[in-house]
Order: C-alpha cells, then structure tokens, then sequence
C-alpha cells in the first residue's frame, strides 16, 4: 500500500457533513456542555480510536472533534429534576414540641408554696438565686449533652446516642442541684431545694425524650402538672394536692426515660460502640445555652433586680419565648429547604446572595410575627407582670431574633460565632445592670439588636454559598 492509498480520501461536496451528523446525535451532550472536554470524554468513552476520528470526520483527534461539535451545537442546559424537599417537616410535630417546652411552667406555679418564707435583698423568695443557678447550669449542661447524642445518634443510632444520655443525664442533674446548693445568697426553705433537685432532674429526663424523638411521652407525664395548672385558673388547691401533681409528673418522666434507654441500650447491646468525636465539640452549644438562659433571664427579673420602682417579674415575657420555640423550629426547617429551592433558581454568585437574604428575611419575620401574637397573648393572660409596652415587645422581638438566627448557624454546624455572640451579649446586660445603666429593657433592646444584625450577617453569607448546603 502506498502512502497516497493510505491518505483518506476527500469526500464529495455533495456527501453529507458526518461531524453535522455526529452532532445530531450527541445534541443533548454538547448542548449541555461547559467545555469541549467533556465532550471529548463521551467520544472516548463511546470507543473512539484516533485512527477512526481520522478516517471518519477527517480531524486529528477527539479534542479536535469535540471543540468542533462544541462551536457547532448551541448551549442549552436543561433544568434540573424537581426533587423532594429534605427539609419538609409537619408543623404538628413543632406545635407539639412547643407544648412540652412550654407546659412545665406550670410546675413553678404550682410550686410557688414550696418558696415561701424569708425574702431576699431583691424581694425574691430566699432561695431563688439557687434556683436560677441551677435552671441556668442545667439549660447549658443540656443543651451540650443533646448536642453530642445526636451527634451519637447519626453516627452510631440510637443505642449509641442511649449511651450517651445514660451517663450525661444524671450527671448533669447531679451538678444542677450542686449548683442550687452552692449559690450565692441566702439559702431558701428546704422545700426551694426540693424543687430544684426536682427541677434539674426533670431537664434531664426530658432532654433524653426529646433526643430520643418521644415528645408525645414526654406530653402525658406532664398531663399531671397540665391539669394542675388548669385547676389553678380556678382555685388556689392546698399543698397537700400541689405536690402529688408536681411529684406524679417528675416520676413519670423518670420512669419513662429510664426505660427508653434501657431499650435502646439493649437493641444495639451486641453491636460495637463507635467512637465519637471528642466532648468538647459541644463545648459551644452549651455555652449558647448558657448566653441564652441570662439572656432570658435577664429579661423576666430585670426590673427586679435593679429595683425599679414597681418593679415585677415579665413572667409573660418567659411564656411567649417558650412557646415560640415551637413556631422557631419549623422556620428553621422551612428556611433550610427554600433555601436549597432559590439555590437551584439561581444562576449568579449575586442570585445566590439575594436569594438567601429574601429568604432569611421571610424567615426572620415568620418567627417575630408568631412571637408578637404569643406576646400579646401571654400579656392578657399574665395579670400580675408588667405592661407589653412598645419598648418591652421591641426587646423581646431582639432577643427573638438572636435565638434564632443563633440556632440557625448551630443547625448548619456553625457554633462558636453564636455562642460568643450571646455570652458577649449576655455579659454586657450583666454589666449594665451592676451599674444601673439605663433601663433593663432598653438595654436589652440595644445590646440584642446588635447581636441580632451581627449574626444575621453571618447567617446571610453562609446562606449564600453553595458550600453550604451540601
């Protein structure tokens, strides 16, 4: 064979092109293509040899061919797929969760007789610095040690995250009634430390629940306290019927704690323990914790504790947070999913960006809207705390909005920018209060307006990455 017979022949001008017909055939790939490699990649993968390329399309190899179809074929990337949201989540179940974070409130209305007696320098019952030591200690302790069974939960399931709790709950009820012993203050009646061992030992009974996913058990143990509370809005029932409710309450809780972990310890006894990250990974989700219990506690003794004229207890204030948590819980999934909705509507860094602020901002206002309603309505109901004058309901929407946004980043893994956000927070109402600066609701509305935009700047970046939402 000579090398004149060896060269491909010319095709006719009257033959059809067969890179025009190539092209017909892989339209949907090269329409979709973002560079010629990625067709090179399909001819190559279809078996196309060098020699075949030669003889057929008359170019030098697949790169040649594919930037030839690549400038041939016009782009058109096609939506992607709808698919489900990840995030959906029915709000029955948060409505639920607002009830069992709500309805133990009505344990300290019960338990008032047992805090009776002497009162402190504030006019408080003797003994409540204990029992806000211990309340704030136990909310902290809690919220860590959910943090790290759930973390327990994902890697290793639910014998794993039992494990966990079966150590971490006791321990810190333990440490939550050492705490009421030890506060400052004078020391209150025996029956305060009886409700604050008893308060402490329920927190931990409920955060293995509520890790556990049985709100609906954790409900019917509060049916006691429930119905005791109700009976309160009619008659003020004597000691003797306070206390069986209070402790019919506690020992359900206790049973049925014990019992769950016992189960879930015994469905995962024969599979090995994995092990799990170190403790201190939940070192700043107990610390928000923490900001966030001064925060609010801050925001119902206040006035009392830098002894306005008048003073008295937001306890309406405390009720409306607690209930919002509910309505705080769905939005922070309904922002997760249409978060990833305007991400998949976006086709610039900038789309990106101004997605996640319009959803954020829809978000944010869902959650201060449910939070405005809840404090009106707790306000009405509420006859003995102060007036929701305009300034109190704007410190309490700040606050609001800290918590969330603050349980916002912790949902996407981001914990110490929250964290040190609300013990700053946190501090500077402390130190306003030492020194009498201003009113404690006008510095609650400065201080947590700051954290609030810091944090939602945070939040709106991380939102707009795509990273993000892997």
């Amino acid at each position: 064979m000579t090398a004149d017979t060896a060269r491909p022949r010319p095709r006719p001008r009257w033959a059809a092109d067969p890179v025009d017909q190539l092209a017909e055939e892989l339209a949907e790939v090269c329409a979709a293509a973002v560079h010629p490699d990625e067709i090179a990649a399909v001819l190559e993968a279809d078996g196309l040899t060098g020699e075949q390329i030669t003889e057929r399309y008359g170019r030098s190899d697949a790169f040649e061919l594919a930037a030839e179809l690549y400038a041939r074929v016009p782009r058109s990337h096609p939506e992607p797929a709808p698919r489900a949201d990840p995030w959906k989540a029915h709000p029955g179940r948060f409505a639920l969760r607002a009830l069992v974070f709500t309805l133990p409130g009505f344990g300290y209305a019960l338990g008032a007789p047992l805090m009776t007696g002497a009162r402190d320098g504030y006019g408080l019952p003797a003994g409540t610095a204990g029992l806000v030591s211990s309340a704030l200690f136990a909310w902290a302790w809690n919220q860590g040690l959910a943090h790290r069974a759930y973390v327990r939960l994902a890697a290793g399931g639910r014998p794993a995250a039992a494990r966990c709790l079966s150590w971490g709950a006791p321990l810190g009820a333990l440490l939550a009634t050492a705490a009421a012993l030890l506060a400052p203050g004078p020391a209150g009646p025996m029956g305060t430390t009886c409700f604050a061992a008893g308060q402490a030992l329920y927190l931990a009974a409920a955060t293995v629940l509520l890790v556990l996913g049985h709100e609906r058990l954790l409900l019917l143990t509060l049916a006691p306290t429930a119905a005791g509370g109700v009976l309160l809005l009619f008659l003020q029932p004597p000691s003797v019927l306070r206390v069986p409710l209070l402790l019919a309450t506690l020992g359900g809780v206790l049973g049925v704690a014990a019992h769950r972990i016992l189960r879930a310890r015994e469905d995962g006894a024969r599979g090995a323990a994995s092990p799990g990250p170190s403790p201190l990974a939940s070192l700043p989700y107990g610390l928000f914790g923490l900001g966030c219990g001064v925060l609010t506690t801050l925001a119902a003794l206040g006035d009392v504790l830098r002894r306005s004229p008048g003073a008295a207890t937001a306890g309406a204030a405390v009720i409306a947070l607690t209930l919002s948590m509910g309505a705080a819980e769905w939005l922070l999934y309904r922002c997760r999913g249409t978060a990833l909705k305007a991400l998949a509507r976006a086709t610039t860094t900038r789309g990106m960006l101004l997605g996640a602020v319009r959803v954020l901002a829809l978000c944010v206002a869902g959650y201060l809207a449910a939070l405005t309603v809840l404090a009106f309505a707790t306000a009405l109901l509420w006859e003995d705390g102060p007036p929701l004058t305009a300034p109190r309901l704007t410190a309490l929407l700040a606050l609001g909005a800290v918590l969330w946004t603050g349980l916002l980043l912790q949902a996407f893994g981001v914990a110490w920018t929250p964290a040190a956000l609300c013990l700053a927070a946190a501090g500077a109402e402390s130190a306003a209060l030492a020194l009498r600066i201003s009113t404690p609701a006008t510095v609650q509305l400065l201080v947590c307006t700051g954290a609030a935009a810091a944090l939602l700047t945070v939040a709106t970046a991380l939102l707009g990455r795509l990273t993000t939402h892997r």
